[in-house]
């Protein structure tokens, strides 16, 4: 992994620019918009994906594998933080002395003096962008963004709009998200993550705090995460709006009902709107309430705002239906960290009826699995009826001896409740022998998981329903 040296000057000038890790979500977004700029774009991934096809479908020399003849002659370097130091491009552009920049540093380049709205937070961020750009766009603006996920009404994850006004998902895990000029910010959440980086609790709520407090116009809060309360304690800035339903909330959340699409109330300065989304889940009104919030920090009237959110119909790897097979739906989710995975599973609980839940969890990085596999299996042994566990998905990181998916289910209290399968293949055979008509198939996790579901889907197809065997108690997890 390469840290990112924010100290670097980015140059007024990118010219042509090479992307290393250009598959990435937020990497082929900005790739995108650098296209629709008109600069010339090139990039390498260490795997094809649909991303890179896009790309080249755009006007991108896109690679497969790293190589330091894909340099070519670009004249800057973009690259994630994802890659090492040995990564042969990466080697070679410095030592031709070419700019080398973080993916960061490209995105506040791409800013430039634009009013800006950043969304940060441990979890919710990426709904809550989508949520904040659909309603500017319903309500006719025309904002510059870039998210951290494909929004699925709009099909992309980034494009240029005509306004002033820029959108981004901030990226707090690094601390880049201090490098941004930000007008408002939206911090939805403060779960401790990270701290291989920031090394501490305390300096991760630090960072927030900063981020917060360079802000030019307003902060928008959570009034309800412990987290955010204890940012909120070290802010100075002169503007802060929370939301959430504490009685406190200046956009007060009341009366959440969850059956089916989520439903409930937003109260703000004596008025009140009632609002009904079209994704579920408890924690998705709390990520709609943030997203009002920033609209009403904006000039908006609560309940023309309230409407707008209402039309956010979700993101890709966001509770995603991929398909259907002998009754058994199967889903994709992004969760990695244990508050997401626990919220993405109430969600699915709320409209499930009378069907089970089978996670296929795949853990995300070997240092958060090590310091959070007990919180990781306490959170599926309560939600999920059954879960299925693969291997880490190590990311940027080295392996680390004896932390593996099994670390996870060792610490299941009930090892009925967990089977640990390394090999793909045998996971999605065994998925198919357990789930039956009414079931649901959930994959967690923001590495490679997703690519699982075709197996499952045909493994499905070829377990007659007669042999599903039920390896989980029947009634659903409390």
């Amino acid at each position: 992994m390469i840290r990112p040296d924010l100290s670097l000057p980015i140059p007024e000038s990118i010219g042509a620019a090479h992307f290393i890790g250009i598959g990435g979500s937020g990497m082929s977004g900005l790739a995108r918009m650098f296209l629709e700029r008109g600069i010339r774009v090139s990039g390498s991934d260490r795997a094809d994906s649909q991303a890179l096809r896009d790309l080249e479908a755009r006007g991108a020399t896109v690679y497969v594998g790293h190589d330091a003849a894909n340099l070519g002659d670009a004249d800057t370097v973009i690259h994630t933080g994802a890659i090492w130091p040995e990564n042969p491009e990466f080697v070679l552009a410095k030592e031709r002395g070419m700019p080398v920049i973080h993916r960061s540093q490209a995105l506040h380049w791409l800013i430039g003096g634009r009013r800006l709205v950043a969304v940060a937070g441990a979890h919710g961020k990426t709904t809550s962008t989508g949520m904040i750009v659909t309603a500017l766009q319903e309500m006719d603006e025309r904002p510059t963004f870039v998210n951290g996920g494909v929004i699925a009404q709009l099909g992309v994850s980034s494009a240029t709009g005509s306004d002033d006004l820029f959108v981004i998902e901030a990226d707090e895990s690094d601390g880049t998200f201090l490098l941004y000029d930000t007008s408002i910010a939206l911090i939805t959440n403060v779960d401790p993550d990270h701290l291989d980086h920031y090394g501490s609790d305390d300096a991760f709520i630090g960072a927030f705090a900063e981020f917060a407090n360079r802000a030019r116009e307003a902060v928008v809060i959570s009034a309800d995460d412990a987290g955010a309360r204890t940012v909120a304690e070290r802010l100075s800035h002169p503007r802060v709006v929370t939301f959430g339903e504490s009685a406190g909330a200046d956009l007060k959340v009341s009366g959440i009902r969850t059956e089916g699409p989520v439903s409930f109330t937003l109260t703000h300065r004596g008025a009140s709107v009632d609002a009904r989304l079209a994704v579920p889940g408890a924690h998705n009104a709390l990520n709609a309430a943030g997203a009002v919030a920033v609209l009403l920090t904006l000039g908006h009237e609560l309940e023309p705002a309230v409407r707008a959110v209402e039309g956010f119909e979700g993101t890709v790897r966001r509770f995603e239906l991929h398909g259907t097979t002998r009754g058994v739906s199967v889903f994709d989710d992004y969760a990695h960290h244990p508050t997401e995975v626990a919220a993405a599973l109430e969600a699915a609980r709320t409209v499930i009826g009378d069907g089970r839940i089978i996670a296929i969890q795949q853990p995300h990085t070997y240092s958060r699995t090590q310091q959070m596999y007990r919180e990781f299996a306490e959170v599926l042994e309560r939600h999920a009826d059954h879960t299925v566990m693969l291997d880490v998905y190590g990311a940027r990181e080295d392996p680390v001896p004896g932390v593996t998916g099994g670390l996870v289910a060792g610490a299941f209290a009930d090892p009925d409740h967990v089977h640990y399968v390394p090999d793909w293949q045998q996971a999605a055979d065994y998925t198919a022998t357990v789930a039956r008509e009414g079931d649901y198939v959930i994959t967690l996790g923001c590495g490679n998981v997703y690519q699982i579901i075709p197996q499952v889907l045909d493994a499905l197809a070829r377990t007659p329903a007669a042999t599903a065997v039920a390896v989980a108690p029947d009634e659903a997890a409390e």
